[in-house]
């Protein structure tokens, strides 16, 4: 099935990327800058087209993930999902993406039902958009611009790389694909 080639891929990719090493990266706000453009004051369209201001997620810590569904690390949904539903203070924002290796070609109905049918996702899933280059969609331009964010500059390199911002709306840490939503330490999360 799908979804054994698709977790025997990431199998894969996970055994060689901590092997070698390549493609772990982990950013850190060790500063604790603050954001210069509020982030509660950005909006975004969820995947069904109802615009959603981020106002309604204040004071809860927020993981942003750009997602793809043909991708070797498409079983994080899995984690992601899990995550969701054991941490109530968490809330799970999915941006799906064609922009890497064209890993995400359905709609935002196919890309839905996908989530639900291989995953059970809950998580709110937002319109499919770019999340790199000059095109990108506003909170990505949001993400990884230090003049607005307060300290990064860094877009997501490949799919399921993870923004997580804290409670006050400052973005506290940047993790790449191959690091799983269960090994970002909730203690670092401020």
């Amino acid at each position: 099935t799908l979804k054994k080639l698709i977790s025997s891929t990431y199998n894969f990719r996970m055994r060689f990327s901590k092997s070698t090493g390549l493609g772990i990266k982990v950013l850190k706000n060790e500063s604790n800058k603050k954001a210069i453009v509020n982030f509660y004051s950005l909006k975004a369209f969820s995947n069904s087209g109802e615009e959603i201001s981020f106002e309604k997620y204040k004071g809860r810590k927020i993981f942003i993930v750009n997602l793809a569904s043909q991708c070797g690390y498409t079983p994080q949904y899995e984690a992601l999902e899990k995550l969701h539903q054991q941490n109530s203070n968490i809330e799970i924002l999915g941006f799906p993406s064609n922009d890497f290796g064209e890993q995400e070609p359905g709609s935002d109905e196919e890309i839905a039902s996908f989530c639900k049918l291989n995953f059970g996702v809950t998580f709110p899933l937002f319109k499919k958009d770019n999340v790199t280059g000059k095109n990108r969609q506003n909170i990505y331009q949001w993400l990884s611009n230090l003049n607005e964010n307060g300290w990064n500059n860094e877009q997501p390199q490949w799919n399921f790389y993870k923004y997580v911002i804290d409670e006050n709306g400052n973005l506290s840490g940047v993790y790449s694909s191959s690091v799983s939503p269960f090994d970002i330490p909730l203690s670092a999360r401020r």
